[in-house]
């Protein structure tokens, strides 16, 4: 088992990430008498107590390791955000002791590029009806959680963002491929376009194209 102890030092700071690539190399700056660090990736967003985890989900890196390869490297393997938290060590008997800093100079998230989600609309109905039947269809590198996008409506003229007009959820998650919503009715002045839920959070995560 990992021993560990607090520390109110920091041993790790100005954490940064450069691709590489296939790769992404991350560095960082050791104190001095620092001779190792132990290694955490996560899924970004999930939940972190270190007390709960487990021994094999700490990777050991040296300060000689970091040297020769320049950075901890990883493959950009697959689109996704993930989160690292560098620990260092101290050498008590020649065995690492990890150090859990307060803070988080030592930690950093990670995105490994941007899945495109392609979007397009088809109207159908007859020329003398006020409605029309309109369909999306939604193409996507990977699965996407239903609560990642909306679409608004608006009357006259393209929506600016998702609260310029009536918004609209999806009722399912989005499949790799090809997805075809179910038909909805729309007026023929209306205009209908697709927006993140929250851009901030899902803009550096996929990129939205319309078609």
């Amino acid at each position: 088992m990992i021993n560990r102890e607090e520390t109110t030092e920091t041993f790790i700071k100005d954490v940064t990430c450069q691709h590489q690539g296939s790769e992404y190399v991350l560095n960082w700056h050791w104190a001095q008498d620092i001779p190792c660090v132990y290694v955490h990736k996560s899924q970004f967003g999930a939940p972190f107590n270190i007390n709960e985890l487990d021994d094999r989900q700490f990777k050991l890196y040296t300060r000689e390791e970091y040297k020769v390869h320049k950075g901890l490297r990883e493959k950009t393997d697959g689109i996704g955000r993930y989160t690292y938290r560098i620990f260092p060590c101290r050498l008590e008997n020649g065995k690492p002791i990890l150090l859990m800093p307060d803070g988080d100079a030592h930690v950093i998230h990670v995105s490994t590029g941007k899945a495109k989600i392609y979007y397009s609309f088809k109207r159908g109905g007859s020329w003398f009806s006020k409605h029309q039947s309109l369909q999306i269809r939604i193409f996507s590198e990977i699965p996407i959680e239903r609560d990642v996008l909306c679409y608004v409506k608006k009357e006259g003229s393209p929506p600016a963002n998702k609260d310029d007009g009536t918004r609209y959820n999806f009722i399912r998650d989005l499949e790799p491929g090809v997805n075809l919503m179910p038909e909805i009715e729309v007026r023929k002045k209306d205009v209908v376009r697709l927006f993140f839920t929250d851009g901030k959070k899902y803009g550096e995560m996929y990129e939205l194209i319309p078609e």
